[in-house]
Order: C-alpha cells, then sequence, then structure tokens
C-alpha cells in the first residue's frame, strides 16, 4: 500500500477523471485545477481544451490511445461497472484511484424488484473487483457511495419527483412515506474525492456519502416542493388507498419514470453513518437546502 508521500510528492501532479461532464465530475474538476493539478478526461463530445484540462474523445466502449501511460491519481466519477472492467485490465501506472459507486449496493439487495437486486449486485462485485486490481498493482483505492443525489438537476431522485409535481401540480405519497432519507449535494461529493486524496485512512477503504440532515422521505419531498417558484402540492393518502391509485396510475401511463421499487423504498429507513468519512478524511456534508435552482427550469 503506497504511503501519502507516494502521490504527493509533485508538486503538479496529474489525473485522469472519468465522468467529469457529470454532476461529480464538474463539482471535482474545478478543485483539481484549482489545487494545481493537470488533469486528462474523456468525452464523446469534448468542450475545448483550457489551462490544465485536456480533453480526449471516446467512450469505455472505444477508448482513444492518446490516454496517458501514467497519472498520479484516477478518479471514477461515472458508472462504477465500466470503469471497473476498464481498470482490472488496464496497464495505466497509478498510485491512487478513487472511484464512485452508490449506498444502493446495499438498500437494493433485498429489493422485490429483479433488476433492481441485479444492480445492487453489479454494484458490489464492481467494487470488489476496483479493490482487487488495486491490491494486485500496489496501488490505493477508495470506494465513496453517496447516498439520495441532489443539486445538479440532472439525478434521477428529486428531480424526477419536481419533473412529476410540475406536469400535474400536484405530488400525492402515502400518509406512511417516513422511511429516513439524507439526501447529498453533488458539490459536497466533489468535495469528498478531493479531500480523499492524500488521506491515507481513506486507503483500501470503502465509505458512505450520506447528506448532512437526516429527515423523513415525506419532508424531504415537501422542502423540495416547497422550494419551487409555482410549488406543486403535496397530497397525502392512507397507504392502502394510495398503492390503489399508484396501480391505476401505473396502468394509465401516467407515472413513467417512477419505478414501483422507487415508491416501496418510501416507507423503508435509508440512513448511513457519515462518521467514518468524517474521521478519515473530514467529510462535511451540508445540511438539506433545496433551492429551484437545483431541480432546472420552471
Amino acid at each position: 500500500m503506497p504511503h501519502v508521500s507516494d502521490v504527493s510528492a509533485h508538486t503538479s501532479r496529474r489525473a485522469l477523471v472519468f465522468g467529469t461532464t457529470g454532476a461529480i465530475g464538474e463539482a471535482l474538476l474545478p478543485r483539481l485545477l484549482a489545487a494545481g493539478w493537470s488533469v486528462d478526461a474523456l468525452s464523446r463530445t469534448p468542450p475545448t481544451d483550457r489551462a490544465g484540462l485536456h480533453w480526449h474523445t471516446g467512450t469505455f466502449a472505444d477508448l482513444p490511445a492518446t490516454l496517458p501511460a501514467q497519472v498520479d491519481a484516477i478518479f471514477s466519477c461515472g458508472p462504477l461497472d465500466l470503469f471497473s472492467l476498464w481498470y482490472a485490465g488496464a496497464t495505466i501506472d497509478c498510485p491512487r484511484v478513487i472511484a464512485f459507486g452508490s449506498t444502493s449496493d446495499a438498500t437494493k439487495r433485498d429489493a422485490a424488484d429483479a433488476g433492481e437486486r441485479e444492480l445492487a449486485t453489479r454494484l458490489r462485485d464492481s467494487g470488489k473487483r476496483v479493490f482487487d486490481a488495486a491490491r494486485a498493482r500496489g496501488a490505493a483505492a477508495t470506494l465513496l457511495r453517496p447516498t439520495l443525489i441532489y443539486g445538479s438537476g440532472r439525478d434521477r431522485n428529486l428531480s424526477r419527483i419536481v419533473a412529476l409535481a410540475r406536469r400535474s401540480g400536484v405530488f400525492v405519497l402515502p400518509s406512511d412515506a417516513r422511511g429516513l432519507r439524507q439526501p447529498v449535494h453533488a458539490d459536497d461529493l466533489g468535495a469528498a474525492a478531493f479531500a480523499a486524496i492524500d488521506a491515507p485512512a481513506a486507503f483500501g477503504q470503502a465509505f458512505a456519502l450520506p447528506g448532512g440532515e437526516t429527515l423523513a422521505y415525506r419532508d424531504m419531498v415537501a422542502r423540495t416542493l416547497a422550494c419551487l417558484a409555482s410549488p406543486p402540492r403535496l397530497l397525502t393518502l392512507p397507504g392502502a388507498l394510495f398503492d390503489a391509485a399508484l396501480w391505476a396510475a401505473h396502468r394509465a401511463g401516467r407515472l413513467k419514470g417512477l419505478p414501483p421499487g422507487a415508491v416501496a423504498r418510501m416507507r423503508e429507513d435509508l440512513a448511513f453513518d457519515v462518521a467514518p468519512a468524517q474521521t478519515a478524511f473530514g467529510y462535511a456534508p451540508r445540511p438539506f437546502r433545496p433551492d429551484a435552482t437545483m431541480f432546472g427550469n420552471d
């Protein structure tokens, strides 16, 4: 396992970042550049290069030959499964790897939906693949597992709820939607990845990254809708009545994009301990204070 001095010896370091145009990557990139890192990034349609940032055109299915042979750190801010397969077979020389997964590897392990169970298995297998590959080449890997991400307007959680509520002017929840949630802002995830780079306590470890506040599902949705310029109404129905209405809405095709599993989990506590990440690299996520800019345009 490399020591912290192995990954911080150079005054100007080089990083390879996957998922740079996503919400987490966009939060990580300015931190790296401000600290003097040289960054190589991958995109299907790369923007123009700028000081400290060099784009490569391609995807995991069609990686360009221009990727560097040696970097000081690799960050994966996109799909963990695709990254893990690439990294397991890559020959790149790099002592430090930080990859994002998801707490869905635990929360969907026993889901009723087979697709969600498969996702949980794929996430766990992908994380193990990254750790195994790093260990085999003497590198230090860290796996970061966020809870419910928000803040960029491109998430498939709260932004999806906002989109559904805006279309109809109302959002309906069961009265027992009291499962605990810890929404985490994408910018706090970028900060976490940056803070973990040179933290020896993070080497070879996986960390849940919850948000800075724990609240009931209904309260999370109510706070989200209330921040919009034209707040949709939030209605609650008794559990059995809600389930019947939900079944009818799905039959009518009015709830496209809201999978049944997401509804079932409204009643479940999905909360994780922030202390390990706080201790290892000073993780300090913000409380849940949404505003309308975090969920796209009205």
